[in-house]
C-alpha cells in the first residue's frame, strides 16, 4: 500500500536534499524542509523554487520543554485510554480502526487521550514515544464544545504525564489557526516546515 514518502531535511543545502531523494525515492516524494525562526525562509522557498518545486504549505513548528505545566481551569473529564472498550468507542468517534489491545499498556509507543462529557467523546490528543521526547499528534476538539477550555485540559494532562515519564520535551507540527492555540499552554515556535512537491519526471 505504498503511495508517498516524505524526506525531511534541516540544516541541508536543498540540492543535496533534492539529488538524495531522488536516487532514494521508490516513487511519489515529498519534501519537507524545516528552518529556525532565525533563518529566511524566504530564501529556502527560492531555492526549492529554482529545482522545480512547489509549495503546498507551511506548518509552525513547536516545543514544550516540560519546565512549567499549568493546572486547567476548568474542570473536563480526560482519560487515557486503556481498555478495549474504551478504544473501541474512540475508533467509532475518529472513524478509525480501534486502538489494538498490545498497544494500550505501559509500554506503548504511544498515549491516547479522551475529553469526556456525560460519557461522550468530545476532544482527543496523542503523545507518541520519541526517545527523550514526545510528539503532540491528532489534537481535536469536536466543533461545539471548542473555546471552552477542552483543547487545553486535554494537552495539560498529556504534558505532565510526559514529564513524570522522564520526557524532556514535546513537540508539534501545528496548522496556522492551531499556531494560537499552543503558546497558552507553553509550547514556543521554534521554526517552520515547508512542505514542496518535485516537478514530476
Amino acid at each position: 500500500n505504498y503511495r508517498k514518502e516524505e524526506w525531511v531535511a534541516y540544516g541541508v543545502e536543498p540540492q543535496v536534499v533534492d539529488g538524495a531523494a531522488r536516487k532514494g525515492t521508490r516513487g511519489r516524494f515529498f519534501v519537507c524542509a524545516v528552518h529556525g525562526l532565525d533563518d529566511s525562509g524566504a530564501d529556502l522557498k527560492a531555492a526549492y523554487k529554482q529545482l522545480g518545486y512547489r509549495l503546498l504549505g507551511s506548518e509552525p513548528l513547536f516545543i514544550h520543554r516540560l519546565q512549567k505545566i499549568s493546572r486547567p481551569k476548568q474542570a473536563v473529564k480526560i482519560e487515557q485510554v486503556r481498555t478495549d472498550e474504551m478504544a473501541e468507542r474512540f475508533g467509532k468517534a475518529t472513524r478509525t480502526r480501534p486502538i489494538p489491545a498490545a498497544q494500550l499498556g505501559d509500554d506503548a509507543p504511544f498515549r491516547q487521550y479522551v475529553a469526556l462529557e456525560n460519557d461522550t467523546l468530545i476532544g482527543w490528543v496523542r503523545s507518541i514515544n520519541a526517545v527523550d521526547s514526545t510528539w503532540c499528534s491528532n489534537m481535536y476538539v469536536l466543533p461545539r464544545y471548542r473555546r471552552q477550555g477542552i483543547g487545553t485540559a486535554l494537552l495539560l494532562r498529556m504534558l505532565r504525564d510526559d514529564r513524570a515519564l522522564g520526557k524532556q520535551q514535546s513537540v508539534l507540527l501545528s496548522s496556522h489557526t492551531g499556531a494560537l492555540v499552543y503558546p497558552r499552554v507553553g509550547y514556543e515556535q521554534i521554526g517552520m516546515l515547508y512542505i514542496f512537491a518535485p516537478r514530476k519526471t
